[in-house]
């Protein structure tokens, strides 16, 4: 196939993954990937440890791990904004 023949010359990324079937899927998951980066950073910025963090957010060390972990899907919006405010920072979200 020479470049000009190349149906993919001149898509995006996204058109990409609309044909793959797979956008919703993985922007939700780099969404996640970021979240826990970021609650990782300000947990180790502040010096608090997951079980202390446990401990302020009045839950358990397993979920804890589960938010921090950028694979698990199971952290909850409330789970997330409580987790923000205990380090002293809000979730924001939007529609684009």
């Amino acid at each position: 196939m020479t470049k000009n023949q190349n149906r993919h010359v001149g898509s995006t990324f996204e058109s990409w993954l609309d044909e793959q079937g797979i956008r919703e899927e993985v922007t939700a998951a780099a969404i996640k990937e970021v979240i826990a980066a970021q609650l990782a950073a300000e947990m180790k910025k502040k010096g608090i440890t997951k079980a202390r963090m446990a401990e302020m957010m009045e839950t358990s060390r397993a979920q804890i791990d589960r938010l921090l972990d950028p694979k698990s899907n199971s952290a909850t919006l409330e789970t997330l904004v409580r987790a923000a405010k205990v380090l002293g920072r809000q979730l924001r979200l939007e529609l684009v």
